[in-house]
């Protein structure tokens, strides 16, 4: 048996490296190349072919070869030691503990041999009516479990093989009743399943008949998470990274069949998920892979359409351009394909939209926008899917941005909503209606603080009845109450986001302008004479506009009411109308 040290001599760290990043000379026994560990457009990782090591400037990522292997591929030290020691012929032993997977895969290869030898007959009828050719058949291993309780066990046992064994792999299931075991396959057609690795992890069964379940997989085991695998990515996995342009597209699609067809037909990027949504598990694979940007392909039923968005919500960490497709006719891929319509799946695929479209598409196909109750129900969908600020996280930040223009909403008062949890609990129409307001209203709040910040004793111009649209108005109307000066004001937000916002309004007010420069006593007179006209204008505009939204919303609401509502609502809209027009008469007066 060899050691570590012995694997070691015999690899070079450059080749092994060399296989996953494409490295150039970097000076004497130095290579260098893009990270594999994070996204970079300059190299920053570098491999010391002499001394046997790699490591970024970037992340900091560093190690040696075997490290390199974990890291890359997601295995434990055992298996990438293993990995390297078959690479180089060298024979390793396994450790307690490690040995339990490596034992799974053997019976599981057993199991494989047993349903191969059993595939002629009804089974690969069944795969040459789907279409599949006998290289594909082969390819995929295909086989059947024979119909019966105990044809696999009984075969185990002539090769010296124990229940246990198959048990632990999945391949037995007991009765808890009375203890007997029987095969967990039986008269299926038979898909073998293999990590991104190639190794065999479980099995994946479909009846020919009606029988339920349809399908049946693999129980968890030791060596089967169905949360980390997907189907058909040790195939689809060769072509990623390796696009000219440096994207690699993955597919992923329902069921064996469809990655099987999809492969054959060309579209070797097909990959499906076991009976999940795409995990975390899966993201952090996918990318350490060099996946950037994923199909999500469904049948184009309602089944289809919320699996599809289920699978959207499980890839919100990961770094991937995701696009939704359907299936033309509203077949399955491999039926489609089988029909010969190969044409109809590469425009699907073409004309695809992306996260950010699909989501606000289906939430406003849903809900629809014509009334406050759908701008609602959209506001809320979009919620999970939104409230996320990395900076990073663009599919958040396109989502709120079309949000934004769709609904007329302002950007501010959408982040202020989502930040506000007592909002989100509950959204009504006058929450909607200052969300959508024009920003007339935000600057003229911003025109009044500019005066208070020239004069604050002003506040105590403001009766307190204004509801301030623009959060940071609102933030800094609650703090100052009492400040004697725009030093006390600028005071409060020392080191705050609004302090910036204060300093450049307090430029804008002290800017003398072409008042009078021959005198500093005359022209604060003047300034503070303005200021305070300016507060009692202003404080009157942004009563008028409170109004003229509620006048508007009212418009809105009239078209769907009872009759009796209808007449109410009329007779408020005249009495607002009139106290706009008085509000206006009393400006002119002032004026």
């Amino acid at each position: 048996m060899g050691t570590k040290e012995d694997v070691r001599s015999r690899l070079n760290i450059a080749e092994v490296v060399g296989e996953y990043v494409r490295l150039t000379p970097a000076g004497k026994g130095r290579m260098k190349g893009l990270c594999p560990f994070h996204n970079e457009k300059s190299p920053s990782f570098q491999v010391d072919t002499d001394q046997g090591y790699f490591y970024c400037f970037g992340c900091k990522a560093g190690g040696d070869v075997f490290s390199f292997v974990q890291r890359s591929e997601s295995l434990s030290f055992g298996d990438a030691l293993r990995k390297l020691a078959e690479r180089v012929g060298i024979q390793v032993e396994a450790k307690y503990g490690e040995r339990s997977s490596r034992d799974l895969y053997d019976v599981n290869a057993f199991a494989l041999a047993y349903f191969r030898e059993h595939l002629p007959g009804p089974a690969l009828d069944y795969f040459r009516r789907r279409g599949l050719t006998d290289e594909t058949i082969s390819a995929f291993e295909l086989g059947y479990a024979p119909d019966g309780w105990d044809g696999l066990l009984k075969h185990a046992r002539v090769k010296g093989l124990n229940e246990r064994q198959l048990l632990e792999a999945g391949l037995l299931t007991e009765n808890a009743e009375n203890g007997r075991v029987y095969d967990r396959f039986r008269g299926r057609v038979m898909f073998p399943i293999r990590d991104h690795l190639g190794r065999l992890v479980g099995f994946g069964g479909r009846v020919l008949d009606d029988s339920k379940p349809k399908y049946l997989n693999t129980p968890e085991t030791d060596a089967f998470r169905k949360g980390e695998v997907l189907y058909g990515l040790d195939k689809a996995r060769t072509g990623l990274g390796k696009s000219e342009n440096g994207d690699s597209e993955l597919i992923v699609v329902e069921g064996y069949m469809d990655v099987i067809t999809m492969q054959q037909h060309g579209f070797t990027g097909a990959v499906a998920s076991l009976g999940t949504a795409l995990t975390a598990e899966h993201a952090t694979l996918l990318e350490r892979l060099g996946a950037r940007s994923i199909s999500l392909m469904f049948d184009h039923d309602e089944a289809g359409l919320k699996a599809m968005l289920k699978g959207l919500d499980q890839v919100l960490g990961a770094k991937f351009r995701v696009r939704a497709t359907s299936v033309p006719s509203g077949k399955d891929p491999a039926d489609a394909l089988l029909a010969g319509d190969d044409a109809g799946i590469r425009k699907a695929l073409a004309d695809g939209v992306d996260e950010v479209q699909y989501r606000v598409q289906a939430a406003i196909e849903t809900h629809g926008t014509a009334t406050a109750e759908g701008k609602r129900k959209i506001l809320m969908e979009l919620l999970p899917r939104m409230q996320n600020l990395d900076p990073l996280d663009e599919i958040a930040e396109g989502v709120r941005t079309a949000a934004c223009e769709t609904l007329g909403i302002k950007p501010e008062a959408l982040m202020e909503w989502i930040g506000s949890k007592a909002k989100r609990r509950t959204l009504t129409d006058t929450h909607l209606a200052g969300m959508s307001a024009g920003r007339g209203e935000e600057e003229n709040e911003m025109k009044l603080l500019r005066q208070l910040l020239i004069d604050p004793s002003l506040l105590a111009k403001l009766d307190g009845s204004v509801p301030w649209r623009n959060e940071s108005v609102r933030k800094v109307m609650l703090a100052v109450q009492g400040a004697a000066s725009s030093d006390a004001i600028l005071d409060v937000f020392r080191g705050q986001p609004e302090e910036q916002l204060l300093i450049r309004l307090l430029f804008e007010g002290r800017d003398s302008g072409s008042i009078s420069r021959h005198g500093s006593e005359q022209y604060d007179q003047k300034v503070n004479a303005y200021a305070a006209a300016a507060v009692d204008d202003i404080q009157v505009t942004l009563s008028i506009d409170a109004m003229r939204a509620e006048i508007g919303l009212l418009k809105k609401q009239v078209g769907g009411a009872a009759p009796a509502e209808q007449l109410d609502m009329l007779k408020q809209i005249g009495e607002l109308q009139r106290a706009v027009e008085a509000e206006n008469r009393g400006r002119r007066g002032i004026a």
